[in-house]
């Protein structure tokens, strides 16, 4: 019964009001609802039209407008493109033994991406295979050069059995290869370390230098020696190939392939026989041996001992060994053929005569009374000679082939520093000799000007006296001596030495020779100056008093050499050197320098004994038995 809100009389004011209020709510206004509720319904209409608008859009844009890259990427789900790396080129010597080849070994890599805790699966697969300490940190080192998808390399030449274990257990190890690798070899160890060098892994600063596209698929570089100059010949050029996978990633079956330029092949100057007898003879001393084809500047020798073998840095050297040859006393990492700076003593002396012969100063015939010292006016200190009782009345001749002291004090304190040094200089002193080959020092070849601008001094007479017989701050380097030496046996024309002899190409016959060097001729000096000094040089092996005379074996030749003796620490006036009391790490350096056959040279030869003592009794047979070999003179 609905209520009459006209009959509200009897009631109270609030009451009154909360009717009034009820009877509104009970009315509905159906006209007004209706036009909400359409209103609505067109707005969600047209959100539904323009969510299918957009969901169409987006199909469109998916199935035309996109549909080439898409597909492309739908298509790299399944094929990639991988790069193959180059076959290194070998190494030979110019007889063509091998001295660095590639040998083919089986290696364990982790593609990162594939592994979901690295840890742990390293941790796993050393319970089944043998894996260093040393071998995991630099496979966590090479993680941060590589990409995630791109294999990493945890040990190198695996064993059979090792191959073995790991195949087994293949199923565990989702993101392990079992990879078939070349790895560079070098067959003769450590006889040519210093001349071929080595590869090694890559690291971030090459990675940084090199075309990381050609690199793509490489690991190692050449590191010294040969390999380093030469690695644009060595390395090659990439190759591609396109590869369908599965959703492992592993490989089904190959659509495509684009094949890698293998490396060139190169042939050395070195002889390996000769650098073999360098060795032997040098037995268990450090030094080096250098020796040089004058006709050509072929490097036919260059041995530094001591040595290593390069094998232990290809994949990567533990720190216990790379700590023991750092530290060795021996320096078996120092390339003392090219880096070795040693005072080149007495052998310096055939080129200061020769300039004392070129500027006036002497002739063969000027003569000096040798007393066993020489002083100098207002100085109380004796330039000492060698041999205590002095050599009596010295000539030129004799001066070279006693090896006479004092003969060069004087003739050097007449002719002065600055003439010795730019005599001196032509000859390859001083300066690097552009050997094909990184790490050369350059010696010193010091002068007044010289001296001022690098220690900010005066010159004093008595260095120039010293300076004469090789010693104070003259230095010089085994590879120069034997470039000088060879200068003198060409009678001044100067080759600049190599080690590439040419390049073979690995895929024909054909041979392609290396450029030729360029020579320099020192044309000014007096040719009967060249042939007097080279007689007295001669008079060094067969001459009754030659310092050198052990090396006159009858040879079918005629050998012209000089013997020279280095100090590494100075006596005091009144002290007399003793050989057997003092540590041999501080005796005297042995030095030695000579060609064959004197009428035709055809090698040069410069050997430096590191505390050796004599240059005659030590270093001379050294060079003796290469020269003979070469010559085909030897047993």
């Amino acid at each position: 019964m609905a209520l009459d809100i006209s009959d509200t009389e009897g009631y109270s004011a609030p009451l009154r009001h909360q009717i009034s209020m009820s009877s509104r709510i009970a009315i509905k206004d159906h006209i007004r609802e209706s036009q909400l509720f359409t209103s609505r319904a067109v707005i969600a209409l047209i959100g539904i039209i323009l969510v299918l608008l957009a969901i169409v859009g987006r199909m469109a844009h998916l199935q035309i407008i996109g549909h080439a890259h898409y597909t492309t990427l739908s298509q790299n789900n399944r094929v990639s493109i991988q790069p193959l790396a180059p076959t290194r080129g070998l190494i030979f010597d110019r007889n063509g033994v091998i001295l660095a080849q590639n040998l083919p070994t089986y290696a364990l890599e982790i593609v990162p991406e594939r592994v979901s805790d690295l840890e742990q699966t390293v941790d796993e697969l050393a319970n089944i295979i043998d894996i260093s300490d040393a071998d995991i940190e630099r496979f966590f080192e090479r993680l941060k050069q590589k990409r995630r998808f791109q294999p990493v390399p945890l040990r190198h030449r695996l064993s059979e059995e090792e191959v073995a274990r790991l195949a087994v257990n293949r199923h565990r190890f989702p993101g392990i290869e079992i990879a078939a690798r070349l790895t560079r070899d070098y067959p003769q160890a450590s006889l040519a370390v210093h001349a071929v060098g080595y590869v090694s892994r890559i690291n971030q600063a090459e990675l940084n230098e090199i075309d990381p596209s050609n690199y793509a698929a490489t690991s190692h570089i050449g590191k010294l020696g040969v390999e380093k100059a030469y690695e644009s010949l060595l390395h090659g050029n990439v190759g591609f190939q396109r590869v369908e996978t599965n959703v492992l990633g592993r490989t089904l079956r190959v659509l495509d392939r684009t094949p890698p330029i293998p490396g060139k092949n190169i042939v050395l100057t070195l002889d390996t026989k000769l650098q073999q007898i360098a060795k032997q003879a040098m037995g268990d001393n450090n030094g080096a041996v250098v020796a040089i084809n004058p006709k050509n500047g072929d490097v036919l020798v260059m041995a530094s001992l001591g040595d290593y073998d390069p094998n232990l840095f290809v994949n990567g050297i533990d720190h216990t060994t790379y700590n023991a040859l750092q530290t060795s006393r021996a320096k078996p990492l120092f390339n003392r053929a090219l880096l070795g700076q040693y005072p080149p003593g007495s052998t310096v002396k055939p080129f200061v005569g020769l300039a004392g012969l070129e500027s006036g100063t002497i002739t063969p015939h000027t003569t000096l009374f040798c007393r066993g010292w020489h002083t100098i006016r207002d100085d109380e200190r004796k330039y000492r000679d060698w041999k205590k009782t002095g050599h009596g009345l010295t000539d030129l001749k004799k001066s070279i082939t006693e090896s006479c002291d004092v003969y060069y004090y004087d003739l050097a304190q007449t002719m002065g520093i600055d003439l010795i040094h730019d005599f001196l200089a032509p000859f390859g002193f001083g300066q690097k000799t552009g050997i094909d080959i990184a790490g050369e020092a350059t010696g010193i070849l010091p002068s007044t000007s010289w001296k001022r601008r690098v220690r900010n001094q005066s010159w004093y007479l008595g260095e120039t006296l010293i300076a004469g017989i090789g010693q104070g701050y003259t230095l010089a380097t085994p590879l120069q001596l034997a470039r000088a030496t060879a200068t003198l046996a060409n009678r001044g024309t100067t080759l600049q030495p190599h080690l590439l002899n040419y390049l073979m190409l690995s895929d024909t016959e054909q041979i392609e020779y290396a450029p030729d060097q360029a020579s320099i001729s020192i044309d000014k000096i007096n040719p009967q100056n060249w042939e007097d000094m080279i007689a007295a040089m001669e008079n060094v092996i067969y001459g009754q008093h030659g310092t050198a005379r052990k090396l006159n074996r009858g040879q079918p030749y005629r050998i012209a050499g000089k013997t020279g003796t280095a100090q590494v620490f100075g006596i005091k006036q009144d002290e007399k050197y003793v050989a057997e009391d003092i540590a041999k790490h501080l005796r005297d350096h042995a030095l030695f320098v000579a060609f064959a056959p004197t009428n035709d040279p055809q090698i040069a030869v410069a050997v430096i004994v590191e505390n050796g003592g004599s240059g005659g009794s030590v270093a001379g047979p050294i060079a003796g038995a290469v020269i003979d070999h070469y010559l085909g003179a030897s047993d």
